[in-house]
């Protein structure tokens, strides 16, 4: 069973049709240097709050430091944080430990072999890692939301050899992500512009993105 995670939820309507279509996780973006899909914390709260349990409702956040982290998931009450960027100060196991009940979810932007070190060490810590296509390097960092596939094939080795569950993002869509799911065999994908038309959530890609992943689960 592959997860589908919907990202860049921007109203309690678009959690509800994602959740109707069977996601398994809506993402709720904050605050970004750049990409698509920001929404307020008061927002990602109401959001987070109208959705039913059985739903990851991630929260992500470009926060580096872990106290600064926290307090972000205070103001929102998602049951999952999902941090975009490398830690700059504390730990996953302070983060863990002040925040028990909400599953940690840590981005590698997959550029080359460093992103599979990265990715490997990190997931002895987290619950989940997420592999998506930024660049935190540039100036005006990239976070996600690029719209960009990266290079599969590392993203089948972090895959391969990670200790926790991985989800694969970037540039997913319904033209690709049978060939994706069938080269990484990720625990879960996500998507964001891949579903949407002129920044609002398009049903009918929705819908295709949903059947194509269905498809891989009867070859």
């Amino acid at each position: 069973m592959i997860r589908i995670k919907i990202c860049c939820i921007k109203s309690v309507e678009e959690a509800r049709i994602a959740v109707s279509f069977g996601a398994s996780a809506i993402g709720l973006v904050a605050r970004m240097p750049s990409g698509p899909g920001p929404i307020s914390d008061d927002l990602i709260r109401e959001i987070a709050t109208a959705v039913p349990p059985p739903v990851a409702t991630f929260l992500l956040t470009s926060e580096t430091s872990v106290d600064e982290i926290i307090s972000h998931h205070q103001r929102t009450n998602t049951n999952t944080i999902q941090i975009v960027d490398s830690l700059s100060e504390g730990t996953y196991a302070r983060l863990r430990s002040a925040l028990p009940s909400v599953k940690i979810v840590q981005v590698i932007h997959v550029v080359d072999e460093h992103s599979v070190n990265e990715a490997i060490r990190i997931a002895e810590s987290v619950d989940a890692i997420l592999l998506d296509s930024g660049n935190p390097s540039l100036k005006i960092k990239e976070l996600g939301g690029t719209g960009r596939v990266h290079n599969w094939e590392l993203s089948r080795r972090i895959r391969i050899n990670a200790k926790c569950p991985v989800f694969l993002a970037g540039g997913l869509n319904s033209g690709n992500v049978r060939q994706a799911i069938e080269t990484v065999r990720p625990y879960g994908v996500d998507v964001c512009s891949g579903v949407r038309t002129d920044g609002n959530l398009d049903i009918r890609k929705l819908e295709l993105f949903f059947l194509e992943v269905l498809k891989t689960l009867v070859t």
